[in-house]
């Protein structure tokens, strides 16, 4: 079974790389990590912990979404509502509200959904985010609960990933035959400035 270990990156996009910088990197106080460009466009990566990471494309041409409250539902193609950063406490979650509070953004009250307390604001390009603080002694990880009252029946065959609904593999491909492409970020491992 595949090990996962965290979101690698976040992928967004942005009209303004500036204004988007000085939002997640001076404001929410996420290092701005590794930058890429090219003519048309930019692609830079914001750490959001040890291992997580949030980037944005600039695109000249890319307009600021519109503003949707988080969680509310919509119609017609969509794929994204918002997301949720967890912070370490409660303490972390106040001093954000105050720093967005004090810059003029607007942030929601504390809310408290039992496991977690969260606050829900938007980025300068509209993008919808949470900030969360685990509420102690509630771990839906190590404990998962279900309390819809109609769960789907696939929902009720639990938590842990069920076995025989898809291929199983036969055919990996052998060591040999593995070869691994050069991307564009390969000028980030490259010697020189920083």
């Amino acid at each position: 079974m595949v090990k996962y270990t965290g979101i690698n990156h976040l992928a967004m996009a942005t009209r303004d790389m500036d204004t988007t910088i000085r939002f997640w990197r001076d404001l929410l106080g996420m290092r701005l990590v590794a930058g890429l460009g090219g003519p048309g466009y930019r692609h830079y990566f914001l750490e959001i912990s040890d291992h997580d990471l949030i980037a944005f494309f600039e695109w000249p041409h890319v307009d600021k979404i519109p503003e949707k409250d988080h969680g509310v539902p919509v119609k017609g193609p969509f794929a994204f509502d918002h997301v949720s950063f967890e912070v370490e406490s409660k303490e972390d979650l106040w001093e954000l509200k105050d720093r967005l509070d004090a810059a003029g953004i607007w942030v929601s009250e504390v809310v408290n959904h039992g496991f977690i307390h969260s606050i829900y604001t938007f980025d300068p390009s509209n993008i919808p985010i949470e900030f969360s603080a685990p509420v102690p002694d509630v771990n839906l990880r190590k404990y998962p609960k279900m309390r819809d009252k109609r769960p789907t029946a696939i929902a009720q065959e639990g938590p842990e990933p069920q076995p025989g609904h898809w291929p199983q593999t036969t055919n990996p491909t052998p060591a040999k035959e593995r070869v691994v492409y050069s991307g564009e970020g390969m000028v980030l491992t490259e010697k020189g400035d920083s």
